[in-house]
Parts: structure tokens; sequence; C-alpha cells
């Protein structure tokens, strides 16, 4: 089946242009959408308008009126519908999901008294328009409702799993205070990546990373041969009293950073990072067990905290050695979460300071869940 452009919408476009100019992009916009949504419901119908086919899978009914408010003005649009009323255009809701959540944390906090010049700023850029107090109550309301179904869904079989926390500014007992946000991130046994759970509190303390975990295995997650993560302590006691029996494999990248801590000679630095490098790039258990020993000697008279060090953490970065060779580069360290991390703050960075962890929940919910629906749709992440 072929679905074909309106001639009559390109040609209204272009009149537009040219007798308004930029003044005339909402109109186009709406045009557009309208468009795109015809031809959306077309394909999910199977049949033009009026086809007799046996591939038909219902029928039209007209169209429903929808205002959207954006950042380039108001949109009239007309919201394709069908008798058995299963059928809503996806262009009205992918992608903007994070832009909702935006908009009502910074509203959150106009309506709470952080009436700030920044603050009024954000609201401008972002919405281009007033929000009442009520319309951000219903948003937030809507919002919550499908954020809280995402993060609460069935899990299934997940081979490796990594962990991590990032820290976000909100405003509680009229402070600012630190944020803890968990994430934990899943690759399954088709190889796909899928964002598995978020969890936000004021503290980073084991017994939120337990509930976290608790909470994920609740929800069905099982079949974990690994788990990487940096050397959180509450992490580290909530992943053995919940997964005891799981290897962890501890961030190499992280790994590498702590141990300048304990050169104590600068000149030192670039040597001690080779040594360490090489260790952590052995291709077998074996030969990095060989050069780690060769270290620790190297070092234990010179810089003895440093070879005690070692000795203690080394070994808990070299656990990706017994998996599949192929995955190693892609299991050795969490930068897949850091990525992820940077995709975040570079969302909140408008916030700066939350109102409160519900208004922070929201607006990275409807980041994960846009980047958890790119990753699924994806390429693989990893081969099995």
């Amino acid at each position: 089946m072929t679905y074909r452009s309106n001639n009559n919408v390109s040609a209204d476009i272009f009149e537009s242009l040219l007798d308004r100019g930029l003044e005339a992009l909402p109109e186009i916009l709406t045009m557009l959408f309208n468009q795109a949504m015809d031809i959306e419901r077309t394909k999910h119908l199977q049949a033009m308008p009026y086809e007799r086919t046996e591939d038909r899978k219902g029928y039209a009914n007209g169209y429903k009126p929808k205002q959207l408010k954006t950042r380039i003005g108001k949109l009239d649009l007309k919201i394709p519908q069908t008798r058995d009323s299963e059928f809503y255009p996806s262009c009205l809701e992918r992608g903007m999901r994070s832009e909702r959540a935006l908009k009502i944390a910074a509203a959150e906090m106009y309506f709470q008294g952080v009436s700030t010049r920044k603050v009024k700023a954000v609201m401008e850029s972002l919405c281009g328009f007033d929000l009442t107090s009520t319309e951000v109550s219903q948003s937030a309301a809507l919002l919550d409702e499908e954020f809280k179904a995402w993060r609460e869904r069935k899990l299934k079989k997940f081979v490796y799993v990594y962990l991590d926390a990032m820290y976000e500014k909100i405003r509680y007992g009229g402070c600012v205070q630190s944020c803890a946000v968990l994430l934990a991130i899943g690759v399954n046994e088709e190889g796909h990546r899928e964002i598995l759970g978020l969890s936000v509190e004021l503290s980073e303390h084991e017994v939120h990373w337990r509930r976290f975990l608790a909470s994920l295995q609740e929800r069905g997650l099982h079949g974990m041969r690994l788990f990487i993560s940096d050397d959180h302590a509450g992490l580290k006691a909530a992943r053995q009293a919940i997964f005891p029996s799981i290897p962890w494999q501890r961030c190499q990248f992280h790994l590498q950073q702590n141990a300048q801590s304990y050169v104590t000679k600068q000149s030192k630095r670039r040597e001690v990072a080779s040594f360490i490098r090489a260790i952590l790039m052995a291709p077998t258990r074996e030969e990095a067990e060989r050069l780690l020993k060769q270290t620790i000697a190297l070092y234990e008279k010179e810089m003895p905290r440093l070879a005690e060090w070692m000795e203690e953490n080394i070994p808990e970065g070299l656990t990706h050695l017994q998996f599949p060779e192929h995955h190693h580069r892609l299991i050795r360290t969490s930068n897949v979460l850091e990525r992820l991390n940077r995709e975040i703050r570079r969302r909140t960075k408008s916030i700066g300071v939350f109102p409160n962890t519900a208004s922070c929940e929201r607006l990275i919910s409807a980041v994960l869940i846009e980047t958890n629906d790119d990753w699924v749709s994806g390429k693989k992440y990893l081969t099995f």
C-alpha cells in the first residue's frame, strides 16, 4: 500500500512562508502535524480512505480538536479518531515527555516561591506561555501515572547489569541538599540494553541501595551473570545482601582514578597508571595476576600504601576475564551509565535546584523512557 502526501498541504506551506515568513511557523507546524497523524492512522487501519481491502483493521471516525502549546505558539490540531478508539498518534507523545516534565519542574519552582530571574527565564524559553498552578498539577498527575507504570513494569532475564549513582540538587527543609539518583541498566539475552530502574532519595546509604535492588528482584529481575559498578560502599553491602552469589566487576576507569590518590610522587603518576593499565588490559587472569605481583613487588618499599591498595583492590577489576573475550571492552567499565548520566545532566541543568524529589524523579524518568525506547528499537549493544 502506498501512502501519498497531500500536495495542497505542501503548496499551502510555501505560500504561508512567502507571505508571512517566520510568523507562519505555528500554522505550518499545525499542517505538518495534521498530515503526519492522518498518515499514521492510515497505516494503523491498513487501508486508504474508502478503500475496500481484506487487510483493513478498522474504520476512521472523524477528528477531535486539540490545542497543543509549544515554544513557537499554540497549534490547533485535528486528532484522527477510529471507531474502536484504540488509535492515538505517536507523534504527539514521542520526544515530548522530557520537555513536559521540564516545564512542570520549572513551573513547580515558580509556584513554590522560587521566583528568581533564572526560573522566569527558564519558563519563558521552555514554555513560551504561562502555566497556571492547576495546569501544572493536572499535567504532573498524568505524567506521574505514566512514569510509575514504566518504573514498576515487570522485568525478565538480564545477563549483565550496570549500577551507578548520580546526584541532583533539591530544596528540602528550607535549604538545598544533594539527592541520590540510583540507576540500573541491563543487557538481555538478545544483546539489547534496557534501563531497568530508577530511585530518587536524599541519601545513597546502604538502605537506599538495598531497597532499590530488592525492588528490581521483586519485579522479576533474574539470570544475572555479572554486576558492573563503581566501589560505592552502600551499593557493595546491599548487593552482597540481595544478590550474594552474582560476581561483581569493579569499574576499571574509576579503579585507575582511585589509584592516583595513593601515588606519593607526582613524577610517578604516569608510570603507575601505565603499570595498572597493563594489568587491567591483560588477556587472561593468569597474566593479570603475574603482572600484579610484579608491580606490587616494585612499589612495596617505595610506596607501601599503594602496594597494599593494589593487592586488595585491583583483583576486583579482573572479574570480566572469566567472560567471553569479545564482551570485555563493554563490561570492564560502567561507561554506558556515565554517558547516560551526562544526558540526564544536560536536561536537568536548566532547572538547577529541584523543588522536591518528585519533580526530580519525574524529569529523569522522562529522559530515561525516551532513551530506553531508542535502545530497545536500535542496534544490539553486544552479541552472545
